[in-house]
């Protein structure tokens, strides 16, 4: 039997089960149960509702290996310029390097130029192989992005806040910010 080509398309709630799984391919740790299933179907047929939002994804021989998570908006929140924003783009680890990305990649890139925008970003998970892979495709590091849970951060914010307003404490903050800030410097050069 010939195997069939590859095919980038939009994704929809019947593809909830196999997204999961590509998902917990590449972030162990992700629910892939009846429950999560249930939630990203009703995530997938609202994301069909938006008009400037898309998820896409790679189909090769009946199953889904790569996807793309696209949004259009405002390139920054103080500018009318719109950007198309990729983010997410997972591919099943035994299918890398076969193409899948940039075929994703081109599809941001013709629904952008449908879209008329000029701009595309990236958002990456981190790891040195994606960089590589969007820095060749001349994606230049312009931020960082974190990720934490509300309650942390609350947490973070309020011991930080009690630490600084004790007195005494400000010369102990600023010391410690001069030693991360030394420990950057020291691993950027």
């Amino acid at each position: 039997m010939a195997r069939q080509a590859s095919v980038v398309r939009e994704a929809d709630p019947s593809d909830a089960a196999e997204l999961l799984l590509l998902w917990a391919s590449v972030a162990p740790g992700t629910e892939t149960g009846e429950r999560a299933t249930a939630e990203a179907e009703r995530a997938l047929a609202n994301l069909a509702a938006e008009p400037d939002e898309r998820l896409l994804v790679v189909e090769d021989d009946g199953r889904v290996v790569a996807a793309l998570h696209l949004q259009r908006g405002p390139i920054t929140p103080l500018s009318l310029e719109p950007a198309v924003h990729t983010s997410y783009l997972l591919v099943q680890p035994e299918c890398r390097r076969q193409g899948y990305g940039h075929l994703l990649m081109d599809a941001a890139v013709t629904w952008a130029e449908e879209k008329d925008v000029a701009q595309v970003t990236a958002v990456t998970d981190g790891h040195r192989e994606n960089n590589r892979f969007l820095a060749r495709l001349g994606l230049a590091t312009v931020a960082t992005v974190r990720l934490t849970s509300t309650a942390a951060l609350r947490k973070r914010l309020t011991s930080e806040r009690a630490a600084t307003s004790r007195p005494g404490n400000r010369h102990l903050v600023e010391v410690l910010a001069a030693r991360r800030h030394a420990r950057r410097r020291q691993a950027a050069g």
